[in-house]
């Protein structure tokens, strides 16, 4: 699993670390019963502190996406699949917000960003 946080972001690092294994789980890179890394190890690795990553491994498990079991660890859970739906249309719509964001700053028509998004559908 591969994280990448910045300091320069106006995000707080435990939710970078968040939205990027989230963003994991929802993509298929971390499979339902797949064991996350210790909260040290993931804080070694990533040069954080343990309390940062007890945050992240609370948030995820108050949400659903993992459960920890003593002497286990971390699991990615086979969760609610209705909440995994949803989660997967939340992370679209916000990229689309974004995206709508950028296209109303630089002049483009709702025609030519729909002219866009099908082309780039049709390509995938």
């Amino acid at each position: 699993m591969k994280i990448v946080i910045s300091n320069t972001s106006d995000m707080p690092l435990y939710k970078q670390i968040e939205d990027q294994i989230i963003d994991a789980i929802l993509k298929g890179d971390l499979s339902e019963g797949e064991t996350l890394p210790s909260i040290r190890s993931l804080a070694n690795d990533l040069k954080v502190s343990v309390l940062t990553i007890r945050r992240v491994y609370d948030d995820l498990e108050k949400d659903g996406f993992v459960n920890r079991q003593v002497g286990i660890g971390t699991i990615v859970s086979a969760g609610n699949v209705e909440l995994l739906r949803d989660s997967k249309r939340r992370l679209v719509e916000q990229k689309m917000l974004d995206m709508i964001q950028t296209a109303k700053a630089l002049g483009i028509t709702q025609q030519e960003l729909n002219d866009m998004m099908n082309i780039l559908f049709e390509e995938e």
